[in-house]
């Protein structure tokens, strides 16, 4: 029952085998056993789609409700057990993964051993609950309001960067008109435009369109391009933190680019929190507590 809502719910024996960690043949296999006991086909399909029948939008409709209640339940009972046991799956951008994964997530699988992290990497906003994932994690912005917030970063900035021999070829520029002619290392964003450079000062926002002498969707070559004298680029400070400390790279325009929140774990706020989930965010508040006790 539960591989014929994935299935339903995205439309694709692939997608809801993704979702689910099978193949895509066992997913087709389950749903072809289902129907045979049922003697009832529940999806059309061609090669290029995979629909609910009649009789399938009736039968997901009666069974969604009572899956929800067994999957309930059986959460309800592991949150009173000992200690937190399945899996949590997560998606997030693969930037914010490598930011916490060694901070937050390893520690978390060596205090839980019974608890596995399912992490999906990807740039593109998506509506977590349709497609199965316990949380997501995105910049402060992003996170939908009906959603719990819980921060996983300090605030996070945008810089405007290049190496010590560019600037002493080209000179630094002074202000964001004095970007004009100077060569740009561009990112591409998931949807296939390209990265605006946002800059704001005293309440005054700029987005910067420069011509692209390089572009990339890829920060780390973007860095390399940097560090070899190639352009500037508007790189996040977290990315090149050890080349500004060693001053491998040099920003400028520092007072037009403001902090802005960083970035957050969110998850639906009118749904059961499984146990592993509210294991993860009592220790992303304890990381919070000690940060700040620190400064």
């Amino acid at each position: 029952m539960e591989t014929v809502l994935a299935v339903a719910r995205h439309g694709s024996f692939r997608a809801a085998a993704r979702q689910l960690g099978m193949s895509t043949s066992a997913v087709s296999s389950a749903v072809a056993g289902l129907e045979a006991r049922l003697k009832a086909r529940l999806f059309n399909r061609t090669t290029r789609s995979v629909a609910l029948t009649e009789a399938g939008q009736r039968y997901v409709q009666r069974i969604a409700p009572a899956v929800a209640e067994i999957r309930g339940a059986s959460e309800e009972i592991n949150s009173q057990s000992e200690a937190p046991a399945g899996t949590l799956r997560i998606n997030a951008p693969r930037d914010a993964v490598l930011m916490i994964f060694e901070p937050l997530l390893l520690e978390y699988l060596h205090r839980h051993p019974r608890m596995n992290l399912d992490i999906v990497s990807e740039a593109r906003l998506i509506d977590i609950v349709a497609e199965g994932f316990d949380a997501g994690i995105r910049l402060a912005e992003a996170v939908p309001q009906d959603m719990v917030s819980v921060p996983l970063s300090d605030d996070l900035r945008m810089v405007v960067v290049g190496s010590p021999a560019y600037f002493a070829e080209h000179g630094k520029p002074r202000t964001p008109d004095d970007l004009t002619g100077h060569a740009a290392i561009r990112m591409r964003l998931s949807h296939g435009g390209l990265y605006r450079w946002e800059l704001e000062r005293r309440g005054e926002a700029l987005e910067i369109d420069l011509p692209p002498r390089l572009i990339l969707n890829e920060p780390r070559a973007a860095i390399q391009a940097v560090r070899a004298g190639v352009g500037l680029a508007f790189l996040s400070e977290w990315h090149i933190a050890d080349d500004l400390a060693s001053g491998r790279l040099v920003t400028v325009l520092e007072d037009w680019c403001p902090p802005f929140p960083g970035i957050r774990l969110y998850y639906p706020r009118h749904r059961y929190v499984p146990a592993g989930l509210k294991a993860l965010v009592e220790l992303i508040r304890e990381k919070n507590t000690g940060r700040r006790a620190a400064r």
